[in-house]
């Protein structure tokens, strides 16, 4: 699964919309939504998403299947 794919995904699994999303990590819209069609995020935005989420970093790069792998 993909950078884009998955933070669709985990979007969908807690049911907020993109702007919701886009305001509480601190970006704009069209930003979030660019991430959401394929663009990568720099370093400081994929920190707030992964936080954001309580995901790790790893998992949302796809170098691990662990989801949680932060919390080790």
């Amino acid at each position: 699964m993909e950078f884009f794919e998955k933070i669709r995904m985990l979007r969908k699994e807690v049911q907020l919309s993109q702007p919701t999303v886009a305001a509480e990590i601190g970006i704009s819209m069209r930003g979030y939504q660019d991430m959401e069609l394929g663009t990568l995020p720099r370093y400081e935005k994929l920190l707030r998403i992964a936080d954001y989420y309580d995901v790790s970093v790893d998992w949302l790069m796809g170098r691990t299947e662990n989801r949680n792998a932060h919390k080790l």
